[in-house]
């Protein structure tokens, strides 16, 4: 609880989730998520393939995801951590029937689960760092829709059809209630759960970024170098995190490398450490572990 200078007290939220446990994939592929001009989701489409391992991910929409949809997610899979429901194969309640059809398990996604949240879109839109206000509400759900019609396809490494494909997402609402339920596909389910490596992602951290570049620098970022590790990485590299495109312009690369630069000082603010250790190569070092992870 903090004063007003008035001296009226002003009640903080109370933020329950520490951290999101990730699938790197998500985290880590180019342009899933990047950063949008007015009018780039009309004139823009989804479809971006990413080598990862000895898998190729493909993700397919509509529109082109933003710097808000990957904020999100992040909400809904640091939620799905202690209080996902278990979405199995063959799921017994109307809701449960409802969210697998429409996330349109196929091939090996048929027999895998999924997991679900279910919650306000006022507390959700809180754990994010945003307030409930009308156009917040707007927000999230024409992203959530937005998410809802992405497809992600898996293809093993050399093989000449899909290993597993589904929705990134599905989501409905309870009339009954008003309450959300969102069920992530089942490749985040499985890093959420522990049956596969995850990449953590400080919520903390999350609500406290001001700009998109540089909530999009922290995921890819929090992708490849581990709490209280470091990694070294160019500016030009940090700019394709945020504009996958090639700039063509040189005005526009120098407005970009400014942008860059001022994201990394949002890391600064957060106690990353960052270190210019030859012109436009850098030293990025993760605080280490602030919470416990999940069990």
């Amino acid at each position: 609880m903090k004063k007003t200078k008035k001296g009226r007290a002003v009640i903080k939220p109370k933020h329950e989730l520490t951290h999101a446990r990730h699938d790197p994939a998500h985290c880590l592929a180019p342009g899933l998520f990047r950063s949008l001009k007015k009018g780039d989701r009309k004139k823009l489409k989804l479809d971006i393939t990413y080598y990862f391992g000895a898998e190729a991910l493909r993700f397919v929409g509509f529109e082109p995801l933003g710097a808000d949809d990957m904020r999100l997610l992040q909400g809904i899979v640091a939620m799905a951590g202690p209080n996902g429901i278990l979405l199995t194969p063959d799921p017994e309640t109307p809701a449960g029937k409802q969210l697998r059809l429409f996330l349109e398990p196929r091939f090996d996604a048929v027999e895998q689960d999924a997991l679900v949240v279910r919650q306000t879109l006022p507390k959700l839109l809180e754990e994010i760092g945003l307030t409930d206000g009308g156009d917040n509400i707007k927000a999230l759900r024409d992203s959530l829709i937005r998410m809802s019609n992405v497809t992600v396809i898996a293809i093993k490494d050399g093989a000449q059809k899909a290993q597993a494909s589904s929705h990134l997402m599905t989501h409905l609402f309870d009339e009954t209630d008003g309450r959300l339920w969102v069920a992530l596909n089942p490749r985040v389910t499985e890093a959420v759960m522990g049956r596969r490596p995850h990449t953590r992602i400080d919520m903390t951290e999350v609500r406290a970024l001001q700009t998109d570049p540089a909530r999009l620098m922290h995921q890819r970022l929090c992708g490849w170098i581990d709490p209280g590790k470091s990694g070294r990485v160019e500016l030009d590299t940090l700019c394709g995190y945020v504009w996958p495109d090639v700039a063509t312009n040189a005005n526009t690369m120098k407005t970009r490398r400014q942008a860059a630069r001022k994201a990394l000082a949002e890391l600064v603010a957060l106690r990353w450490a960052v270190h210019e250790y030859a012109k436009g190569k850098f030293e990025i070092i993760r605080p280490a572990m602030s919470a416990p992870e999940l069990p």
